[in-house]
């Protein structure tokens, strides 16, 4: 049995990596400082903390409330566990929000993990390995061929990010990378993509879209729906990183952790229209900030680990669609 230490564990991807590691038999430590980013009238943010609390009661997980710009605290909690494995998910987890608040995504993001690896770097305990959550973000603008056709994003190409949510993102991969090669701190870096599935309430658009559809209010559709995103179910999510956790061929390495096909906006409000029954569709502009991205590159990850991302938009959707009927808190959030 082997002990995780998550930092943002009581978060979404959090939540779910806990609960898979916990039925395979491993201990897990949350620390977590239990914060929200988007408004209380707007989110379902209090419902899901509580939901993820109550569904870990009993079981063989300990949680810590803390944040990682605490070093002290910080310190003293990894001294206490011992972890083999820290998985670093606390960040802002929102680009918008962290365009608007460039000083709170940098406490949230950079200074956190920095603030981490320098903490493990004087630990008195030896440890396996860093996980580190990046972002598709970090790529920016995705690159085009001749014909400009979108090209898949690989873990090699240069990252050229063209917002502050993707530059933080990008400017702690350079930090977990230094640390490695200054103090010798063992590293993964994963970079998901439009991550979505039950528990979400961070405002992502596969929520607002289906939160939408089934209040009967219109999905705002950008950019004619052109716009493409390489969708993840959570599920698929959590399979890499129990290999990035587990695997010694990731170690030292980057990973472009999603589905492996860019899905337009527009089939994403496509399929929303045929599961839910009356959604409809407007046009809206698109944000000046969001990076035109498509597919991102899964063959390095396939190729070294073994993973094989399963579920489809249409699946993931129906999946969580059923899933957010179930809850029945959608009618008065």
């Amino acid at each position: 049995m082997a002990t995780y230490f998550i930092t943002g564990g009581l978060g979404f991807i959090g939540f779910h990596l806990t609960e898979r590691l916990l039925n395979q038999g491993e201990k897990v430590i949350i620390y977590d400082a239990q914060k929200h980013y988007v408004p209380l009238d707007r989110s379902n943010w209090t419902y899901y903390l509580d939901y993820r609390i109550q569904k870990l009661r009993g079981r063989d997980v300990e949680i810590v409330r803390g944040d990682c710009t605490d070093a002290g605290w910080l310190k003293e909690s990894l001294e206490k566990y011992k972890p083999d494995v820290i998985v670093h998910l606390a960040a802002l987890p929102i680009a918008g929000i962290s365009n608007d608040y460039p000083a709170e995504a940098r406490g949230n993001i950079f200074d956190s993990t920095v603030t981490l690896l320098d903490t493990l770097k004087n630990v008195k305990f030896s440890f396996d390995r860093v996980l580190y959550t990046s972002s598709s973000m970090v790529y920016g603008e995705f690159l085009r061929d001749d014909n400009q056709n979108i090209i898949a994003a690989s873990e090699d190409q240069v990252c050229n990010p063209i917002d502050i949510y993707g530059a933080m993102k990008l400017s702690g991969e350079y930090m977990v990378k230094a640390y490695n090669y200054r103090f010798g701190i063992p590293y993964v870096i994963i970079r998901p993509s439009a991550v979505y599935g039950h528990t979400d309430c961070n405002m992502r658009v596969t929520e607002m879209f289906l939160l939408n559809a089934i209040r009967k209010m219109p999905l705002l559709v950008e950019n004619k729906g052109m716009h493409q995103v390489d969708f993840t179910f959570i599920d698929d999510l959590i399979d890499g990183y129990i290999l990035c956790a587990k695997e010694n061929n990731a170690l030292g390495q980057t990973f472009n952790l999603t589905h492996g096909q860019g899905r337009t906006i527009g089939e994403l409000a496509d399929i929303l229209m045929q599961l839910v029954p009356g959604a409809t569709i407007e046009m809206s502009d698109v944000m000046p900030y969001r990076p035109n991205r498509g597919t991102l590159n899964i063959a390095k990850a396939t190729r070294l680990l073994g993973y094989q991302p399963k579920v489809s938009l249409e699946e993931g959707m129906k999946r969580y669609y059923e899933q957010i009927i179930k809850d029945n808190i959608w009618r008065n959030d």
